[in-house]
């Protein structure tokens, strides 16, 4: 029998530990002589990351506790792991090399010794400082070498940090810098086939790597003398591959759409299928694969994460027919006569698993294990993508998540409250796939939505420079603009809106709570809330990633003070509850502080949770659970509810 009961204060099955245990998502996905690998996050064992590969009866661990594969390159981390063939070629020997976060080393392992695997051994020399070195991008190099990005810490500031492209020997540990043509930042390394050259991507402050690279190549044994072949100043390479010794194929946005080109060592370039669709994204992390070359002119690629494959004999781009909906940015070919691919898929119902799909058929086979469902599919939301009209003409995308739950109903003639979700990056996208976050709220009686603002990723150059010299601004108006519409369709309850977001998302929750009245409340998490603050206190990576999003310094100073969310703690809208991660590189405690500080006898109600151990990001189980239960007490208590079977929050003025 149905129960009525207010929106927002349904019981449901999904509870903060179920999410929190289930969130071991597949990541950084590859193959090695026919055999799918990939690393697993864990988060019941402290979140790391552990290595698994494909077997015959299943899926098998290969790195146990306490392996971690995982780096702290640009503090997002790159590629932790390849597997390539033992030096000399030995019948059937492969080596692992992974990067290991305790120490950020490289590790070597033979994974098919004649007594098994064995332990790990180091590989490079533990540095003078901790973390001093730090190697990501992993790639096959000259026969007996791994090709990678290394970064040295070379002084104590955040920003002091040097990268190189390397070799490692992986029988001796040898390392030796090959240089990197005198980019500050670098990418995707890849020898050619006949192992002559180096081809690579670079880049310099202020520029992020969607904003403009150069797509390099340059003799093996000199990198200084480098050829630009591609990219530029407003021209963004986000990844490349050899065709031939004489060919290249990359994705670039000369046109303002990443697209698929074919590049000559004369700088020649061919869009193989010119669309105003976009075939590439961002490079947060180092060694994401967007295409993968299939042979005789095709090429499976993803086009805003559906997977398709490029016929350049017709110029078109085919969705392949699927069951799921999402595919990562992680294609690998596994066999080529299939030819069959793999990569981590999902649906907005489904999580995301390692997948192989038989591109000649559209059918797919799950390698990793089945995620154990932490609640029947009717109690999952099931989203719609729609368009909001913005200020100035934009249209905004968002995807709406309403209420879900089999057992209750709401009286008649009310609206449920509202959570406007807001996107990390800001050059970030929503991913339509199974957040079971979202569905431990909609299960409960909220809509949430997650709004595409204005700078987002996946619609072309121009709709993410929408954002230049205006976040704190687009971003805030554009979450606005869709919760207000839903307000005044009836979709939401106006009185009972909130916003809530992580990193760039924590800051336009923050903003939206001090600049507009749309929100009751906000959930702010490991956030930018001190613009002039962050330049000095963040990683190298994203040091200068202002200069493009509010503008130079100390030009726009004015702005950087106007817009910051510390400055303007009388102007909050109201409740507000602060999560951050005491080991936070990104966005350092000191911020949280300092605001949290401000707020001590404003009167205003908050709270302010910090967990030990977390980064960027929340990796353990204990701290998902904790901050999914103190977010829904936070809500129960301003919309004026009891939410059941959780602690209640304690919230201070």
């Amino acid at each position: 029998m149905v129960k009525i009961a207010h929106f927002g204060s349904w019981e449901s099955p999904l509870s903060a530990e179920a999410v929190a245990a289930a969130g071991g998502e597949p990541r950084w996905i590859g193959a090695h002589r026919g055999r799918v690998w990939w690393a697993e996050s864990r988060p019941g064992e402290g979140g790391r990351l552990a290595l698994v590969r494909e077997g015959p009866d299943g899926p098998v661990e290969v790195l146990a506790a306490p392996w971690n594969v995982r780096n702290r390159v640009h503090e997002y981390g790159g590629r932790p792991w390849v597997v390539i063939d033992t030096p000399g070629g030995t019948p059937g020997g492969e080596v692992l090399v992974f990067t290991h976060w305790a120490d950020q080393r490289l590790y070597r392992l033979a994974v098919d010794g004649p007594d098994g695997p064995g332990e790990p051994t180091p590989l490079t020399a533990e540095p003078d400082r901790e973390h001093g070195w730090r190697y990501a991008d992993l790639a096959p190099g000259p026969e007996g070498t791994v090709l990678c990005v290394r970064e040295t810490v070379t002084g104590d500031g955040p920003t002091d940090i040097s990268r190189d492209l390397v070799t490692v020997d992986v029988t001796s540990g040898a390392v030796t810098v090959l240089g990197g043509g005198g980019h500050h930042f670098l990418a995707c390394p890849r020898l050619s086939p006949d192992g002559a050259r180096l081809a690579w991507i670079g880049w310099d402050h202020p520029a992020m790597p969607w904003d403009g690279t150069e797509l390099c190549v340059a003799p093996l044994t000199d990198l200084d003398s480098y050829a630009v072949l591609a990219g530029g100043e407003r021209q963004s390479v986000c990844q490349v591959s050899w065709e031939s010794p004489e060919s290249l194929l990359a994705l670039n946005d000369p046109d303002g759409w990443w697209n698929l080109f074919r590049i000559g060592l004369d700088g020649t370039a061919t869009n193989l299928a010119p669309c105003a669709q976009e075939l590439g994204g961002p490079l947060w992390t180092l060694g994401q694969r967007w295409f993968t070359p299939l042979g005789g002119g095709r090429h499976a690629i993803l086009r805003s994460g559906r997977l398709a494959v490029l016929d350049e004999h017709t110029a078109t781009v085919t969705d392949v027919d699927t069951d799921l909906s999402w595919w990562s940015a992680d294609l690998v070919v596994v066999d080529p006569d299939g030819p069959v691919l793999a990569a981590g898929a999902a649906t907005p119902t489904r999580d995301v698993t390692v997948n192989r799909v038989d591109l000649a058929t559209g059918a797919t086979t799950r390698v990793s294990a089945e995620p154990v469902a932490p609640a029947d599919p009717a109690y999952l939301p099931e989203p719609t993508l729609r368009r909001f009209a913005g200020q100035d003409g934009r249209s905004v995308p968002a995807w709406v998540y309403p209420p879900r739950n089999p057992d209750y109903a709401a009286p008649e003639g009310t609206a449920p409250p509202y959570l406007v979700y807001v996107h990390g990056g800001p050059t970030g996208q929503v991913r339509p796939t199974l957040n079971l976050d979202t569905a431990f709220f909609t299960s409960r009686g909220f809509g949430v939505v997650a709004v595409d603002y204005g700078g987002s990723a996946g619609y072309g150059r121009a709709f993410r420079e929408s954002l230049n010299e205006r976040w704190g601004v687009v971003d805030v108006q554009d979450c606005a603009s869709v919760a207000t519409a839903l307000a005044r369709e009836g979709s939401a309850e106006g009185t009972r809106l909130a916003i809530r977001g992580g990193s760039a998302g924590g800051w336009t929750s923050a903003a939206s709570m001090t600049m507009v009245d749309t929100y009751r409340c906000g959930t702010i998490m490991y956030p930018i809330l001190d613009m002039l603050a962050f330049v000095g206190e963040t990683h190298d990576f994203e040091s200068r990633y202002l200069d493009s999003l509010v503008g130079t310094l100390p030009e726009h100073e004015a702005r950087y003070v106007e817009r910051s969310p510390i400055n303007r703690i009388d102007q909050l809208a109201g409740p507000v509850l602060l999560l951050q991660g005491l080991e936070d590189q990104v966005c350092t405690p000191a911020q949280a502080n300092r605001f949290v500080a401000s707020l001590d006898g404003s009167g205003v109600p908050h709270a302010y949770l910090t967990f030990a151990g977390e980064q960027h990001g929340f990796r353990k189980a204990e701290t998902v659970r904790a901050a999914l239960e103190a977010e829904l007490s936070f809500y129960g208590q301003v919309f004026g509810f009891a939410p059941p079977g959780v602690p209640v929050l304690d919230l201070r003025s």
